[in-house]
């Protein structure tokens, strides 16, 4: 039986593989014959897409799997694959239909599907991540045909750790994990959320080199309170309105105790799109005891503060020379704003509390000032400034005379003619942040930016926008990507060894990023990289994360 197994069994298929159904038993009780040529090879070789790789196998990986009769005798490379591939993507009109089929190879062949997105990340960043990841969760029942992650429903409830050790893979370093309360600035989705850890984490192999294994995508489905959804007969999730106070407190922390202690305590857990209300306090609970990140708090806010810096080497001057006025004061905005205070106080050793005060927000009721201090949820008390009250946006920036305006409200279209052409009447070059997702909710459009402040912006925004030609210029927006930031963060975090995310490692990668953009990128009017380079920029940023770690015990 030894001798049978050195034969047939190839050594590079891991364990769970190796026997099917539960527990291993030997190939004495299920047949000599089925054990090596059904379950080690052949057949479920080609079904499993971290080992698949279609006609690409050889004649000796043919002869040696049991593949002969089960593929086309033509052997294609890789590269002729992915030649092919790309030109059937290419031939779809509705950016759905290219992200359904990204999403089937991905569960058909892993290694075609990375090399894919690693060799067109400019072009295939938009259909598997934002904006059409966007679209694929508003109708990812409709579109669902095979399980990808962990869904961990109220179901499982006293049993969460039984679900985690269902994943097959053991070595996870890697978690993103959401709710689905604030899909981008779709709202609630519920269960449908599961496409955004999906996509955020083939971005931490595309782009950081995190191995596909090592990563978990986790949907906590707490229920939604989206009629539409609980109506629609296509719905994934559970059919009843959302778990709110202590149940979903003890549902969070079953989950979180029982992360820890299947994975360990260097498990990188990034929470992502939970709704303000609950995303500030999870990464307060949770921050000192485990390795959390919120990308929607800290990763954005991280990625903007980078296109600051380079933006003053573009200008001239230093951050703590600008005004800065806020339209949206929930996860990204007021996460943005810490980090830049932090980052002034860094540079001119005055108190964070004084720094604060350079940066305004504006949420739905107006300007945030004193007099609503007793009014405002927590996270937006320190940004409460002595000043009278103003109810829009127009008026404020009228008020304020901000020299960066960076909008996180969701909301599209709220930086108006009235708005840009304000900030660009008391600034020669005004730094205009429009960083909601999807497109469809960007504060204004990069047409709209470059025309109504006469191609003076320093423009950039969270979903892609073509360039612009304005008076014979031809204007590049930047993208204010998390993805520039999340991908390289989380691999310096995880080959550092560190056990939690430090305020001064996010300082770290913002900087390491400000530092990859070129003169060149500065001559289009570019405060970031392009993406073509982004395993570099992700590698320099791992490198410095890891760093900083390390300088910081």
């Amino acid at each position: 039986m030894r001798a049978l197994r050195a034969r047939f069994l190839p050594r590079w298929l891991p364990r769970q593989w190796q026997w099917e159904g539960g527990p291993r038993r030997a190939p004495e009780e299920r047949g000599v014959e089925c054990a090596a040529r059904s379950l080690w090879c052949g057949y479920n070789l080609l079904r499993d897409p971290r080992y698949n790789k279609g006609l690409a196998f050889t004649e000796s990986e043919r002869e040696t799997h049991y593949l002969r009769g089960l593929l086309p005798p033509a052997i294609v490379s890789q590269e002729l694959q992915e030649r092919k591939i790309m030109n059937n993507i290419r031939q779809y009109q509705v950016p759905l239909q290219r992200y359904m089929a990204m999403m089937d190879l991905q569960e058909n062949n892993e290694r075609l599907f990375y090399k894919l997105l690693i060799d067109n990340v400019e072009e295939l960043l938009p259909v598997v991540y934002t904006p059409t990841v966007g679209e694929a969760c508003q109708k990812y029942g409709s579109i669902f045909s095979r399980p990808q992650g962990l869904y961990i429903s109220l179901k499982e409830k006293g049993k969460i750790l039984e679900v985690l050790k269902n994943w097959p893979e053991r070595s996870i370093q890697v978690i993103v994990v959401t709710d689905g309360e604030r899909i981008l600035g779709l709202g609630d989705l519920g269960c449908q959320g599961m496409g955004i850890p999906v996509g955020k984490l083939a971005l931490y192999t595309a782009l950081g080199g995190v191995r596909p294994s090592a990563c978990l995508p986790i949907t906590l489905d707490v229920g939604t309170n989206n009629k539409d959804l609980l109506n629609d007969e296509f719905y994934i999730g559970l059919r009843q309105k959302r778990a709110t106070g202590q149940e979903y407190a003890d549902f969070l922390q079953e989950f979180m105790t029982a992360v820890k202690q299947n994975y360990g305590e260097k498990v990188l857990i990034q929470f992502e799109d939970f709704a303000n209300h609950n995303a500030f306090e999870l990464l307060a609970r949770y921050g000192t005891t485990h390795l959390v990140f919120n990308d929607d708090i800290q990763g954005t806010a991280s990625v903007v503060l980078a296109g600051l810096i380079a933006a003053q080497k573009l200008l001239g001057g230093t951050l703590a020379e600008h005004t800065f006025l806020f339209l949206g004061a929930g996860e990204a905005g007021t996460g943005i704003a810490e980090l830049i205070a932090l980052e002034i106080s860094r540079q001119t050793k005055a108190p964070i509390e004084e720094c604060r005060k350079k940066i305004w927000l504006v949420d739905s009721k107006g300007l945030i000032v004193s007099s609503r201090k007793e009014s405002l949820q927590h996270f937006k008390k320190p940004w409460a400034h002595e000043h009278e009250t103003i109810g829009n946006l127009l008026d404020a920036v009228n008020a304020i005379k901000p020299t960066v305006l960076i909008g996180t409200s969701g909301k599209g279209q709220t930086f108006t003619q009235d708005v840009i052409e304000a900030i660009s009447s008391f600034n020669e070059r005004p730094i205009i942040l429009a960083l909601s997702n999807p497109t469809s909710q960007s504060e204004c459009t990069a047409e709209q930016a470059y025309t109504w402040s006469e191609g003076r912006a320093v423009f950039a925004t969270g979903s892609p926008f073509d360039s612009v030609e304005y008076d014979g210029k031809i204007h590049v927006p930047g993208q204010a990507n998390n993805a520039y930031i999340f991908p390289g963060f989380g691999l310096g975090v995880v080959m550092s060894g560190a056990i939690r995310v430090h305020d001064d490692m996010l300082l770290a990668a913002s900087e390491a990023l400000a530092q990859q953009v070129s003169e060149e990128n500065f001559e289009k009017g570019l405060i970031y990289p392009p993406f073509s380079n982004i395993r570099k920029i992700s590698a320099h940023i791992a490198a410095n994360v890891a760093a900083k770690a390390y300088e910081l015990g």
